[in-house]
């Protein structure tokens, strides 16, 4: 196997992890959206409302991979996934806020507008590892969001038993996140130029991240015990 050939399968199998680390809350917004419905209608708002997610995420996704070509949206797009990592760590779930659909149609449109709101941290970072391939969105998002929802209960419980595969995840934003600043074509060329302060940079983002949210969340889970119990 080539080169080329073993870097696509990497890109694809990190769009793929991402895109599971990132989607928790969506999957649960799918059942919650659809839990009104009768269980014959269920399946069938779940898969109309998936392909239609599916559908909207992969249009947006191909449209920021475009954006980020224009100069210095390769930055913006690196700081603000740096962002998202850091969140990542030490967000709320707020999915229960989601209301049920009391029809089919309902249902369907909840889930695709509520994936289309909560899903711009997937797009970007999906759009930052493919590097301007479309075809490793398009086939990343056809793999990753069935199983999503398919498999969302095992995932979800997969992340309460090991939190440390959130922070894998973070990890791999943050380099992801710093990737994309050092290849922002006003910058490539003095990061191609000191390839040791580019590797600096990278390690820090992501030391950065990772120390940063684990306080956080470890400051919030203290604050949480000192509250008095109801």
């Amino acid at each position: 196997m080539n080169t080329s050939i073993w870097e696509f399968v990497l890109s694809l199998l990190n769009i793929i992890f991402l895109d599971l680390i990132l989607a928790g809350d969506n999957a649960i917004v799918i059942g919650l959206a659809a839990r009104n419905l009768p269980n014959s209608t269920q399946k069938k708002a779940i898969v109309l409302g998936t392909a239609g997610a599916v559908v909207l995420r992969i249009f947006a996704t191909v449209l920021v991979v475009w954006l980020l070509k224009i100069p210095w949206l390769l930055l913006a797009g690196g700081i603000l996934l740096i962002l998202i990592a850091y969140k990542l760590l030490t967000d709320e779930n707020n999915s229960t806020n989601i209301k049920a659909g009391q029809s089919l149609g309902a249902a369907v449109g909840t889930i695709i507008l509520a994936d289309a709101a909560m899903g711009l941290d997937n797009v970007i970072a999906i759009a930052g590892v493919a590097k301007h391939n479309i075809s490793l969105v398009v086939i990343g998002l056809l793999i990753s969001v069935p199983i999503v929802v398919w498999g969302s209960t095992l995932f979800i419980k997969l992340i309460n038993k090991y939190p440390w595969i959130i922070y894998i995840g973070s990890a791999v934003l943050g380099f992801t996140a710093s990737s994309m600043i050092t290849d922002e074509q006003q910058l490539s060329p003095f990061f191609e130029q000191h390839p040791l302060l580019r590797a600096l940079f990278i390690f820090v983002i992501i030391v950065g991240i990772l120390i940063g949210g684990h306080w956080r969340r470890q400051s919030s889970y203290n604050n949480s015990k000192k509250l008095p119990q109801p």
